[in-house]
């Protein structure tokens, strides 16, 4: 055998190797991206019929592309998803969760996109606050485990009661759909949520429900999380993002679901 060949064949050994290291992703189980969401959020995440639909799932699908793998979905409560990462169920959570402090506590986040909060009201509502300081004396629902339950009860106590306003009335609910529900029952006055999926209720209620804040509220960072101290996961991750910010997926991904891209 000739140097020559012998040097090509040890270059397509090394090629070949160098690939499979590279699409040999740190999953849990090989060559499926387990990720946790709540599949009841759109248009973030929620079902067509047996299929999976919205931004996350189809991020999801791009980054497991980018790692050798498919994305598998696992329904989970909102409440349940960091607690899932620590009892290892799933890779990663990818589910329209802001990145907090008391999350980053409790788990390690990739920043995958920016957006805000709109309020929600009935169209026929004498009560349509335009920012989060006029939901004082209001009485908002809002989904459990949200960052906006604290934020709310901060803006009550050091905004709307320091001030001589009423405070804030805040009700949880298990998901956001209920929190509509609520809404169009007229058990609470308004809605906190996601721009995105604020904008898909009320195309889906007919217009019954309408958007009254004008600006974005309570504007923050989406987060992929990762169980914490997982480096090789979170690093995995952060190089399919990277990829497919280069290929273009990711910008078109974010335009159609008129988010704000992070660099």
């Amino acid at each position: 055998m000739t140097k020559a060949l012998v040097k090509t064949g040890l270059s397509v050994l090394s090629a070949g190797i160098l690939s499979q290291a590279v699409s040999a992703a740190p999953l849990m189980t090989e060559g499926d991206l387990k990720v946790g969401m709540e599949i009841s959020y759109p248009p973030f995440e929620s079902y067509d019929g047996d299929k999976v639909v919205g931004f996350d799932p189809e991020i999801s699908a791009l980054l497991a592309e980018k790692m050798g793998a498919t994305a598998s979905f696992h329904d989970t409560k909102f409440t349940g998803l960091i607690l899932g990462l620590g009892a290892n169920k799933f890779d990663a959570v990818i589910s329209g969760m802001y990145i907090t402090e008391d999350r980053l506590k409790k788990a390690d986040a990739i920043p995958y996109g920016l957006t805000g909060a709109s309020i929600l009201v009935m169209k026929d509502s004498e009560v349509k606050p335009q920012t989060a300081e006029d939901l004082c004396g209001v009485n908002v629902g809002l989904q459990q485990g949200t960052a906006w339950v604290s934020q709310l009860q901060s803006l009550s106590t050091d905004y709307c009661e320091a001030n001589g306003k009423e405070p804030v009335e805040i009700q949880e609910f298990p998901t956001a759909p209920e929190v509509s529900q609520a809404l169009m029952s007229r058990n609470v006055e308004a809605q906190l949520e996601i721009a995105g999926a604020a904008k898909m209720f009320v195309e889906r209620t007919r217009g019954r429900l309408e958007i009254s804040s004008p600006e974005l509220v309570y504007p923050q960072t989406l987060g992929m999380y990762v169980k914490q101290g997982n480096t090789e996961m979170k690093e995995a991750l952060e190089k399919a993002l990277e990829e497919i910010k280069a290929d273009g997926s990711y910008a078109a991904l974010i335009e159609k679901y008129e988010l704000t891209p992070v660099e």
